[in-house]
């Protein structure tokens, strides 16, 4: 079998995961905001809801109607301080990195981060500054799946996106997300952390569905976790402009 995306929907896909990593890149600003209003945000997705993303997608486009019609100085001010509880300074207790929620310890820079490095080299690919932003990073996360919807030619190309799937994000966002939505201020990053969680569960079973076999369950995929040999990384890769493409 050789299975394959439609160019136009893995290009599609691609630019969800790559909005939903800017939207969690950096605070927002009145331009950032306006564009999605201007798009219909959530609505211009490319993988359109269903089943239990229904509700995060609603969520997310009331969150969007009740902004302001103008985004003044105090809306811009409450949406930075959520950004910065939410992925600065550790204000809800739900940190953006793996490392932290699958860590014995719960504590950052752990194997997640060096896991993630490794896969990231395997494509090319390295995060620039892990002292600023872990590896293990929500943003980073998304846009390798970005990267990985572009360049996806063949069954064991979208195998191994689903793997990472499971492996990774799929572990611990669902929690991440609830955790934000429950503490955050306001019902724009509540809806986003959501949505985001959402969109990722409904891309793997699209995978699952394209190369016909079955999601496997959690508890499998912990038990294959435990089992996976994890090499010694003693020092940290420093990213090299020019040497390479950045997430």
């Amino acid at each position: 079998m050789n299975t394959s995306l439609p160019e136009a929907l893995a290009e599609g896909l691609a630019e969800d995961a790559e909005t939903l990593a800017l939207l969690q890149d950096r605070e927002l600003n009145a331009e950032t905001l306006s564009c999605l209003r201007h798009l219909a945000f959530p609505g211009n997705l490319a993988l359109q809801a269903d089943g239990e993303a229904v509700k995060a997608h609603q969520l997310m486009t009331t969150a969007m109607a009740t902004l302001p019609a103008k985004f003044d100085q105090a809306t811009l001010d409450e949406l930075a301080a959520d950004f910065a509880a939410i992925h600065l300074n550790g204000g809800y207790g739900a940190s953006p990195s793996e490392s932290v929620w699958l860590s014995d310890d719960h504590l950052i820079c752990q194997e997640s981060m060096f896991a993630l490095r490794r896969i990231y080299a395997a494509k090319g690919l390295a995060a620039p500054d892990w002292r600023l932003r872990p590896d293990d990073h929500l943003v980073y996360q998304l846009q390798f799946v970005g990267h990985c919807l572009r360049t996806g030619r063949s069954d064991d190309d979208w195998r191994a996106l689903a793997v990472f799937l499971d492996e990774h994000p799929l572990r611990w966002l669902g929690d991440f997300a609830q955790r934000v939505a429950h503490r955050c201020d306001t019902a724009f990053y509540a809806a986003l952390s959501l949505l985001t969680a959402a969109w990722v569960e409904q891309l793997r079973n699209v995978l699952a569905a394209l190369l016909e076999e079955a999601r496997p369950s959690r508890e499998t995929i912990e038990a294959r976790m435990q089992r996976t040999p994890k090499p010694a990384d003693s020092v940290p890769l420093a990213f090299v402009p020019g040497m390479g493409p950045t997430l």
